[in-house]
């Protein structure tokens, strides 16, 4: 498999399911991309990974011209959709992030939550972030920390998935902050800080409804499996979903880097 049909193949994983409803659990994610920002009226801003529009509409409220870009067409026509209902000026369209087709310096303002971090190049995607930045304009971007609950949970979904291409990226790499310098460094004046956007959820079980519904890489890793197998992995996702058990809640602590920068 190439990359083409790697994204190709992304594409229509992330799309599978509802991804709004996983979105919610990110709310306080995308505040903290949105305040590390400082959105200004009128200006130019990108949303790599757009998702369902979470963070775009956030930006689109405070009176920014948003752009939305993401890989998977199927969340692109929710995020239209929800920005319709919402009465939100938002221009989303399918895209790489890795060949933008916008001109060097277009944006004043670019993020991602926990959206470019997927690219399989990436380096090539970081170039591309820098290249559509304008000279002083503001970078915030989310990426889960290897060593958080998200680090722990791609981990266990290993166990269980193929194999990805030689050559392609570990998206985990960018919440390694000496990664994340390398990266961007050369092009941006960065303040990276850790935060928590912690998953709290009723039980293990309610945990594993959500997921293999809603979160493209576990849905279609479930509609892979026969019957046999997908009750193996739902029994130990659901234990694994109960290590994190505080009371009688389930609390996931799901550490990531902010990583702001100001364009060279």
């Amino acid at each position: 498999m190439d990359f083409d049909q790697l994204k190709q193949a992304q594409g229509r994983m992330w799309g599978s399911g509802p991804f709004e409803e996983i979105e919610t659990n990110l709310a306080d994610m995308h505040d903290a991309l949105v305040a590390g920002i400082g959105p200004a009226p009128g200006e130019e801003w990108l949303d790599l990974g757009c998702g369902t529009g979470g963070v775009a509409g956030r930006a689109a409220e405070a009176g920014a011209k948003v752009t939305g870009v993401d890989l998977a067409p199927a969340l692109i026509e929710t995020a239209k959709q929800r920005a319709a209902e919402a009465g939100l000026e938002i221009d989303y369209e399918v895209g790489d992030a890795e060949d933008l087709r916008f001109d060097d310096g277009t944006f004043n303002a670019i993020t991602s939550s926990v959206g470019m971090i997927f690219a399989p190049r990436q380096q090539v995607a970081a170039d591309e972030l820098a290249r559509v930045c304008a000279p002083g304009g503001r970078i915030a971007i989310s990426a889960w920390r290897p060593d958080g609950g998200v680090g722990d949970f791609f981990k266990f979904m290993r166990g269980y998935q193929p194999p990805m291409p030689e050559g392609v990226g570990n998206p985990l790499d960018w919440g390694v902050e000496e990664n994340a310098r390398d990266l961007l460094g050369g092009s941006f004046e960065l303040d990276i800080q850790t935060l928590d956007s912690p998953f709290v959820t009723e039980s293990g079980e309610a945990m594993w409804d959500l997921m293999s519904r809603a979160f493209g890489p576990t849905r279609t890793l479930v509609e892979s499996m026969d019957e046999e197998s997908r009750a193996e992995f739902r029994e130990a996702f659901i234990e694994f979903a109960e290590k994190d058990r505080d009371g009688d809640k389930i609390r996931q602590s799901r550490t990531y880097l902010l990583i702001k920068g100001k364009r060279k």
